[in-house]
């Protein structure tokens, strides 16, 4: 079946720019050899912003370190740990003394602040795969020493952002399986009727990401931009209907930064001002206040903001698998395993697969 797709996609004769986004889509791409042999029949596909860790700005890793140092229990995802702020990770910080703790979901956070008398802050990361989890956190009557620094960001915000910088040229989008089970395949609909995009939501199997090349393939050489889903075992055009409810309780849309863009139209996630007993960024308020005055750069050499925004691959950042690795990473996306740069990092040693 594979041979077959490549083949069909080899007689179309194809020179197209593809944009997925999503961290679990390209490791399939590259750890499957999928990138050389979709270049091969003249598919280019590039991740975007598909890395919650990697998208949050360098900021909002300082609002959490100052949390960390302010002596608050912190808790957060193990890809968080590693990530480069100004002077220090959250790693250093822990090893100076502070408490931080990795957990693997908000539901170990909310446990943990029950066991303990310190106020706990969970680093809410993520896009609306992971979001309702939260919401049903503060929803259910969390214990009063717990809080939440909600970083979460949603995608269709961030596309329309790519689409209209128009730093290239795309011929189509690969959107987030995971994603789509929640918000299901409405929220497109907006880029293949304003942008004229043709985009398919894939699952996660070689097989899904050749069928979904295969589908825009067909729409681009039909003239055709519809939104089409392959993963049909799994999202519904509605979505689920009780996650965004959970959410819309919880959350309200609000502008926000992402690392490699400029602020982004309501595509952040606030917590509601009735829930405001459980919003670290209320009620550590003067200690998050001083680290937002401020203004924070990449740090040197570093051109994660133009892989997440697929300008470049990771192999064309000079200091990709040199000064930067996954042991002394340098910027995010050679921290999360959702990352371009760990992902290549992880497959490919000198240029070769492994």
């Amino acid at each position: 079946m594979t041979r077959r797709v490549i083949d069909e996609l080899r007689k179309m004769k194809l020179d197209i720019t593809l944009m997925h986004v999503c961290g679990t889509h390209q490791d399939t791409l590259i750890r499957f050899g999928l990138d050389d042999e979709f270049r091969d029949v003249g598919v280019d596909i590039r991740q975007g912003p598909g890395c919650p860790v990697c998208v949050t700005p360098p900021s909002e890793i300082e609002e959490v370190l100052a949390l960390a140092r302010s002596g608050v229990t912190v808790a957060a995802f193990g890809d968080l740990m590693k990530v480069p702020g100004e002077r220090e990770s959250l790693n250093d910080a822990k090893a100076e003394g502070a408490d931080v703790r990795i957990v693997f979901g908000v539901d170990d956070a909310v446990e943990l602040s029950r066991r303990m008398k310190n106020d706990v802050v969970f680093v809410a990361i993520g896009f609306e795969t992971t979001a309702p989890t939260t919401a049903m956190a503060l929803l259910s009557n969390p214990p009063e020493n717990f809080y939440v620094l909600s970083l979460h960001r949603t995608v269709p915000p961030a596309l329309k952002a790519i689409a209209s910088m128009g730093e290239m040229k795309l011929h189509g989008m690969i959107q987030p399986g995971h994603v789509s089970t929640i918000i299901g395949t409405g929220p497109y609909e907006f880029l293949s009727r304003k942008k004229k995009m043709p985009q398919v939501v894939a699952g996660f199997e070689p097989l899904d990401l050749l069928m979904a090349v295969y589908m825009l393939a067909r729409q681009i050489s039909e003239g055709r931009a519809d939104v089409e889903n392959e993963y049909v075992r799994v999202v519904k055009p509605e979505g689920n209907q009780a996650a965004l409810r959970a959410m819309g309780d919880a959350f309200e849309a609000t502008d926000a930064p992402w690392r490699g863009f400029p602020t982004i139209q309501d595509s952040g996630l606030s917590i509601r001002s009735r829930l405001e007993g459980h919003d670290a960024s209320r009620r550590f308020s003067e200690v998050i206040a001083p680290v937002l005055e401020r203004e924070y750069v990449e740090p040197e050499g570093c051109r994660c903001g133009e892989i997440l925004r697929g300008i470049i691959t990771s192999d064309e950042c000079p200091l990709f698998g040199t000064k930067c690795t996954p042991q002394t990473p340098i910027g995010p996306c050679m921290v999360s395993r959702e990352g371009n740069c760990y992902i290549s990092h992880r497959y490919r040693r000198g240029g070769k697969r492994t």
